[in-house]
């Protein structure tokens, strides 16, 4: 391992694997800031491009892509209330606010320090425990990804602004959005009406943008007048007192990410999501979370990133892909002559190590190139809103009809902007619909899975040690709540009637 990881450094010195891997987080940095343009997006473009290059080079640039526009995408979020990824919808709910509160730079700085902190730790993560990870990725099936899901839905008490009907009936919307189209097991149509646009279901990132970025277009153009915003952004990066108030968050948050990145098929925006319920969880005051915290940043950027590491844990050591970036990745490895799986440690130490060692510097290298380009990216608030909000809504449309290739998605993205529109209105909490729509599916596809495998016997989810844990944790999440508020409502009875006797 230590021939190997020198080697992968004097391979990524190489004055051209060098400017290979910095033009590809410049390109990370510009695909996920802008919304609508994904890492993923950039992958598959580049992808023919990297075929023409040496297998180093071409995969410095791939990786270093991936890795920096998950950060990226929080830009566009925290400032314009448009996440530029999926994976940064979550950094949505505190980082908008706290630019909103004119600590937009402090927003910025806790997303550069969290995100490059946690896919340092997720890239340490990857480089001495790949095979053991690898292996404990195995032993999840279809019970343990059922009650990962559904502990991430039952957080909806902390991100329900207080309301607690309102936050149930969010994620019971949300569950039934994510129901729309062909059963992914049987093939019936469901909810579909006859339409066959809603054949192939309701794709949810049309669904997060519109909730978000187009209801929040139309809330600033209702804001009238309003030419151009007085609020210079600059980054600052976290102080030693916010460091270490963030820290256990962020420690929390990369490791929960890492766990979340291993198991196949999951991603970084299901573990963003999960991250930032589990701080709300955690958090001595969850109801503060919304509000525009620098906790409601790290989390969901540290584990983002962190998943994204973690995602090729399961590609390097099993050849399967852990996310929709990484089987990209793994057709580039193909397409390349290369197959990922467990001897590739052996076959290709050089290149493995290589690509290794350019995340880590790639991670590293967003604390020192970030401040620079968002310096620049956020010139663009100094723009009249008359110019940004068509701008905004014209990125939204290219990016959703580029997901699918369809017009239909873009007139759903349309329709949900209208409807986050009015539910923000009626201060209606948005992130208990998210949580049901990024959830949903994984949350039913795993229970019948579940089910089949044990004959429709419920008992698989408790005797199974690792989905009992976290089904245990589940119902305390619920209860918990329910208990606190029914203590607070007894002891101000008891306030009153004692205020009445005296």
């Amino acid at each position: 391992m230590i021939d190997g990881l020198l080697g992968g450094i004097g391979n990524l010195l190489d004055p051209f694997n060098l400017l290979i891997l910095i033009a590809g987080i410049l390109l990370g940095f510009i695909g996920g800031g802008i919304p609508g343009i994904s890492g993923t997006m950039l992958v598959i473009i580049l992808l023919p491009v990297s075929y023409a290059m040496d297998p180093t080079a071409a995969f410095l640039l791939l990786t270093s892509i991936y890795a920096t526009s998950v950060f990226s995408g929080s830009i566009s979020a925290i400032l314009f209330r448009t996440p530029g990824t999926p994976e940064a919808v979550a950094t949505v709910f505190d980082g908008y606010p706290m630019a909103q509160k004119g600590e937009g730079g402090k927003a910025l700085g806790v997303s550069i320090f969290s995100s490059a902190t946690g896919g340092v730790i997720g890239t340490i993560v990857l480089i001495f425990l790949t095979p053991l990870l690898a292996t404990f990725a195995l032993s999840f099936s279809a019970p343990e990804y059922f009650a990962l899901a559904l502990m991430g839905l039952t957080v909806v008490a902390s991100l329900s602004a207080g309301n607690l009907v309102k936050g149930f009936i969010g994620v019971a919307f949300g569950l039934f959005i994510a129901t729309i189209g062909l059963d992914s097991m049987t093939g019936t149509p469901r909810f579909t009406f006859g339409s066959g646009q809603l054949m192939s279901g309701i794709d949810f990132i049309p669904v997060l943008i519109g909730l978000f970025a187009i209801s929040e277009v139309l809330r600033q153009v209702q804001k009238r007048p309003r030419q151009t915003s007085k609020q210079k952004v600059r980054t600052e990066l976290p102080s030693w007192g916010l460091m270490k108030r963030i820290s256990n968050v962020i420690g929390r948050s990369s490791l929960l990410g890492i766990f979340i990145g291993i198991l196949p098929g999951i991603g970084a925006t299901t573990a963003a999501m999960l991250s930032y319920s589990e701080a709300a969880r955690w958090s001595k005051k969850p109801e503060e979370f919304g509000t525009g915290i620098p906790e409601g940043v790290a989390a969901p950027e540290s584990a983002n990133n962190a998943a994204a590491m973690g995602a090729m844990v399961p590609l390097l050591s099993l050849g399967i892909p852990g996310s929709a970036t990484t089987a990209i990745l793994l057709g580039a490895f193909i397409l390349h002559g290369i197959q990922p799986g467990p001897l590739m440690f052996q076959t290709q130490g050089s290149l493995v190590y290589t690509i290794l060692i350019g995340l880590l510097f790639a991670n590293l290298l967003i604390l020192l190139i970030a401040k620079p380009f968002i310096s620049v990216f956020s010139k663009i608030l100094r723009v009249p809103y008359s110019i940004i909000g068509p701008l905004i809504v014209l990125f939204c449309i290219i990016g959703t009809f580029a997901v699918r290739n369809s017009i239909f998605d873009v007139g759903v993205m349309l329709l949900f902007g209208v409807i986050g529109y009015f539910l923000e209105n009626a201060k209606f909490p948005l992130a208990p619909i998210v949580l049901g729509v990024v959830l949903g599916p994984i949350a039913e596809d795993q229970f019948r899975r579940a089910m089949q495998m044990a004959n429709n016997d419920f008992t698989i989810f408790f005797t199974r040690p690792i989905s009992l844990v976290l089904l245990l944790l589940a119902v305390t999440s619920i209860i918990y709540p329910l208990l606190k508020k029914w203590i607070n409502y007894r002891r101000g009875k008891l306030r009153g009637d004692k205020t009445i006797a005296s």
